[in-house]
């Protein structure tokens, strides 16, 4: 692998504002329409029960993410080419596979979060499916990287609304605490609900997105520790948004005893509006998840788009106008065309959305041993090695086996 070159001396800070958004775009769609439902999901169904969870994803997030950075950065290449490089095309090519499963889940799960925010409002899913799709379109054949990140960031700025429903809910601390470590680890169910919740944390498609940011952006060896705290910062607030979600259905749904048949937005919506008042629940419900859907809908096309282009070669850059880059615009429109279709044909977004994180669960295999192997090919001095390479291979290995076990125990449970 090649090093990137040394950036010019400046400043902490103006570098930092300089390379900051790759990280935060990823993290902000990390918590995306489907994390939102499992979260949900999760405080309605267990109380606080999977709230720690979320505490203890933080660090595993971020270790993943900046050896994600790190690669991209110092190879100056995108993930699915660097295993072309490295392990062949073949592996490449599945690779690939399993990102394209996962993509098209969250792709489907993102629109049928904006759909159910469109029917909240009175919207027909037909007429939200045309108006997303088409903003989406224009914003890609119109604009580069850098505003389609600024625009990213700044409609997954909504998100933050979640933090306030969980403060209005009023959750009571000592009830939050003592559910917390009450952790019933042999229930198949609460198992399956960990797993989704694992793999709604660590997803195959941010793997493949920041690395190609990070690439596309052109950012140097120089800008890596601005790069690290971007990263860290999103993985706090990721994390942050995913507990308040937690908090706010358990001390409203769970307090209730529970409210296992969530299968639409409104339902859940409507969940909250007892202690938020009708319109301010719909409104700040309708906000936080378009927010989050929209962010994440942007990531996950863009980041089929750009490996399925970067795997046959051809040009997959925003910066290339669409006459330039006709396959990455082609793959771009055709997802999410054919995404909105199926969508407007009618789905069940708590099953897909909760189905779709456990899938990335059992995918972590895959996803983070090459992403291990290959952070420990790079060259000196950013190679993984050490206690580090110890310590965040164990982390890796664990997470990923209590992944895959909560998944498959949960299904056949």
């Amino acid at each position: 692998m090649s090093t990137a070159a040394k950036a010019p001396s400046i400043g902490f800070l103006p570098r930092f504002l300089a390379v900051a958004g790759p990280g935060l775009v990823v993290m902000l769609a990390d918590t995306d329409a489907g994390s939102i439902i499992t979260a949900a999901q999760s405080g309605a169904s267990w109380g606080y029960r999977l709230l720690l969870l979320q505490l203890v994803l933080v660090p595993i997030l971020y270790i993943v993410q900046e050896l994600t950075v790190r690669l991209g950065i110092i190879s100056g290449k995108g993930h699915a080419e660097l295993i072309s490089q490295h392990f062949g095309r073949g592996w490449a090519w599945f690779s690939v596979a399993t990102l394209a499963v996962s993509c098209i889940g969250a792709l489907l799960s993102e629109l049928s979060g904006l759909a159910g925010v469109g029917s909240l409002m009175g919207v027909p899913v037909p007429v939200t499916m045309a108006l997303v799709v088409s903003a989406l379109l224009i914003l890609a054949w119109r604009g580069s990287y850098l505003s389609v990140e600024r625009i990213a960031l700044f409609v997954g700025a909504f998100e933050i609304v979640f933090i306030g429903i969980a403060w209005i809910a009023g959750p009571n601390l000592s009830e939050m605490t003592s559910g917390s470590l009450d952790i019933p680890w042999r229930d198949p169910k609460y198992l399956y609900l960990a797993s989704a919740n694992i793999g709604a944390v660590i997803m195959p498609w941010m793997v493949f997105f920041q690395q190609s940011s990070v690439v596309e952006k052109k950012l140097s060896a120089a800008d890596l520790p601005a790069a690290r705290l971007d990263t860290a910062i999103g993985a706090v607030l990721t994390q942050v948004i995913m507990a308040a979600v937690v908090i706010a259905a358990a001390a409203t749904l769970g307090r209730a005893g529970g409210a296992g048949a969530l299968d639409t937005v409104e339902q859940i919506a409507e969940a909250f509006t007892p202690f938020l008042g009708e319109r301010a629940g719909k409104l700040l419900f309708g906000l936080g998840m378009s927010g989050a859907a929209m962010v994440a809908t942007i990531v996950v096309t863009l980041t089929a788009a750009r490996t399925l282009s970067e795997v046959l070669g051809v040009k997959h850059s925003l910066d290339s106008k669409p006459r330039e880059a006709p396959w990455f615009y082609g793959f771009y429109a055709a997802a999410l065309i054919g995404g909105a279709l199926i969508v407007a044909s009618g789905a069940d977004l708590v099953s897909i959305s909760v189905g779709v994180q456990v899938m990335n669960a059992l995918l972590l295999p895959i996803v983070l041993g090459f992403l291990y192997l290959l952070a420990r090919r790079l060259p000196e001095p950013y190679r993984l090695k050490g206690a580090y390479a110890v310590f965040s291979g164990a982390l890796i290995a664990v997470t990923t086996i209590f992944g895959v076990y909560s998944g498959i125990a949960g299904l056949i449970g």
